[in-house]
């Protein structure tokens, strides 16, 4: 396994191997990995020949007063953990090395990051549509591949890829969780004890929700309140936001039919945590 700092040399690596006929897959993360990142790597394998891991804590894609400084990184552990998955090439930037000189051009889609995520932290895909198109360029992939559990952010990027014309065939990997039901996330190291079993009431709730849809509930407010009710049963929970859309645009809905999908966004003390589910109903 090569572990390459340099966007050229990383260029160059990636240029050489798709001349040489392999199909490259490259699965983006900001490090600190978990099963759920090893799951989107295996997930690659299936489609490529080459599997790329970029590593790297993009600081445009961070907010004022957010979480930059102190998100978790060790980068050996990692690198022992991909070696162990077949990983062929690990591409691990520095800030400078991908940010020479003060950015000005950015990649931003409009629409899809104004809703969930997008509305309490501003600017924050921006920070991730620049920094992915960033890494198509520098790895050059034919296949990359993205968790669902970032639901909004998979589907800005879907459509970037499609209104930019990148040639790289985007895949979603199934969220990963913990057995209690908890979304794998590398902020979960920030909760304490308590707050780790306060937030199983996420995918709780996710799973309710899903019930109440089942059993016929079709009005959207009638199943975002059961969620918020039960969320607010935890104790010291913040509620950012729960919320029902359309599970292609998040666009509104006024009845529960077709794809949609159900998402949340929840602190526990400083942690903020996010979940979701896509139904087809």
């Amino acid at each position: 396994m090569e572990v390459i700092q340099s966007p050229q040399e990383m260029q160059t690596w990636s240029l050489t191997r798709r001349q040489a006929g392999y199909k490259i897959g490259l699965v983006p993360t900001m490090g600190f990995l978990h099963e759920g990142h090893l799951s989107l790597v295996r997930k690659a394998k299936d489609y490529c020949d080459r599997i790329v891991v970029s590593i790297f804590v993009n600081p445009i894609q961070f907010g004022e007063g957010e979480d930059f400084d102190r998100y978790p990184r060790d980068l050996s552990r990692d690198l022992d953990l991909l070696q162990k998955e077949g990983v062929d090439a690990v591409f691990a930037p520095t800030v400078a090395g991908m940010y020479p000189e003060r950015t000005r051009t950015f990649v931003e889609t409009e629409g899809l990051d104004h809703k969930l995520c997008g509305r309490s932290r501003p600017g924050h895909f921006r920070g991730v549509t620049t920094v992915v198109s960033k890494l198509f360029n520098i790895c050059l992939p034919q296949v990359a591949v993205f968790g669902q559990k970032d639901a909004q952010q998979v589907m800005i990027i879907e459509k970037m890829v499609r209104d930019l014309n990148f040639p790289v065939q985007i895949i979603r990997g199934d969220i990963v969780r913990e057995p209690d039901g908890l979304a794998m996330s590398s902020r979960n190291v920030y909760l304490s004890p308590e707050d780790r079993k306060k937030a199983t009431i996420l995918y709780r709730s996710l799973l309710m929700a899903r019930d109440m849809i089942r059993e016929g509930e079709r009005n959207p407010q009638a199943v975002r309140n059961a969620m918020i009710e039960m969320i607010n049963q935890a104790n010291g929970a913040e509620i950012d936001y729960v919320e029902i859309y359309n599970g292609f645009d998040l666009s509104d809905i006024e009845e529960i039919k077709g794809q949609v999908l159900l998402a949340l966004a929840v602190r526990f003390g400083s942690t903020r945590l996010i979940d979701n589910l896509l139904l087809e109903v």
